[in-house]
């Protein structure tokens, strides 16, 4: 009888430790069921370390905004642009009130301790205009998938960064929606908020937040160019944590078939995330104490990246699926 021995090769990850400030727009002051679109002709709101641009203009064919703008309204239901303030989840990331409303081309700026750093990243999420418009089509837009569902329509946000006055090469790139697949049942609109990580841009001064589709006219896209956003977090410069500066876990094995663990020095509880290649988010568990096991056996064969997030530290890195 042949015996085949097992061995589990520790992959000892390097991590990185920061101070992070999270932008959750709780402080901005609204009315239960309103929004700011920058009427006041500010030009920008601020929470975290951050300003949100905000560009806002009358004309003679009506008064519009881009940019950024906050809001708290739960309208997931119905259509059109008279309902563009209302993230399609029904409320903020984790049943919070307020949450970002962006549009394609909205800017933020870094400030205080987060300037010239990192950005962890943000949760994101459609907005109800958008999502009805992408299901059903409009006055402008076509339904998604077209009338035999084949058509292979996307909606895609794109993140760049920009660092001392330079804009930086890399970009992250996340599909709100996404019809491409063969097999029409792997389609999707994104309904749920979501993590986009941002750390693989490097310290930045500022970001762009740009909108494409594959639904355009004469140059100009027909989707509604709206999304929403919570929690964006930056990592603050300074000295890192003391209590937890020698955090460390391990991840094994890796490569890995079915059951992912990590093993950590010290107890935490934290939040841990999982993501493909394309930055996209197919796994988040909550965990407390040293260790945590995860079912990976329906990820397709590829490189994933791990984000371990606590109130005061985010450590990230990668595994490969077989």
């Amino acid at each position: 009888m042949k015996t085949r021995l097992l061995v589990l090769a520790a992959l000892f990850l390097s991590v990185r430790i920061n101070a992070q400030t999270v932008s959750t727009f709780e402080s901005l002051t609204l009315e239960v069921d309103s929004f700011w679109n920058g009427v006041d002709m500010s030009g920008s709101f601020s929470n975290g370390n951050a300003v949100f641009k905000n560009d806002y203009h009358t004309s003679n064919w009506g008064d519009y905004w881009g940019g950024f703008s906050y809001s708290n309204t739960k309208d997931s239901i119905t259509p059109g642009s008279e309902n563009q303030y209302s993230a399609r989840a029904g409320a903020g990331f984790n049943n919070s009130s307020n949450y970002a409303v962006g549009q394609g081309g909205g800017k933020i700026i870094l400030t205080g301790s987060g300037s010239g750093k990192e950005v962890s990243g943000f949760y994101v999420t459609n907005t109800t205009y958008a999502v009805k418009s992408m299901e059903a089509g409009d006055q402008f837009a076509k339904k998604f998938g077209g009338v035999s569902g084949n058509d292979p329509d996307w909606f895609m946000l794109t993140v760049k960064g920009w660092y001392k006055g330079g804009v930086i090469a890399d970009s992250v790139n996340f599909y709100l929606a996404d019809y491409r697949a063969s097999n029409n049942s792997e389609d999707y609109i994104v309904k749920n908020w979501e993590w986009v990580n941002l750390t693989s841009l490097g310290n930045v001064d500022s970001l762009i937040f740009n909108l494409s589709s594959s639904d355009n006219s004469f140059g100009f896209m027909n989707t509604p160019s709206y999304f929403a956003m919570d929690n964006f977090t930056t990592l603050n410069s300074g000295a890192e944590v003391n209590e937890i500066a020698s955090l460390k876990f391990s991840a094994y094995p890796n490569p890995v078939s079915t059951s992912l663990t990590l093993n950590f020095e010290k107890t935490h509880n934290a939040t841990v995330a999982i993501y493909d290649a394309a930055g996209k988010l197919v796994l988040t568990e909550n965990m407390s104490g040293m260790s945590k096991t995860f079912d990976v056996s329906s990820l397709t064969a590829g490189i994933y990246f791990i984000s371990v997030s606590g109130n005061d530290f985010v450590a990230t890195n990668k595994f490969i699926k077989q």
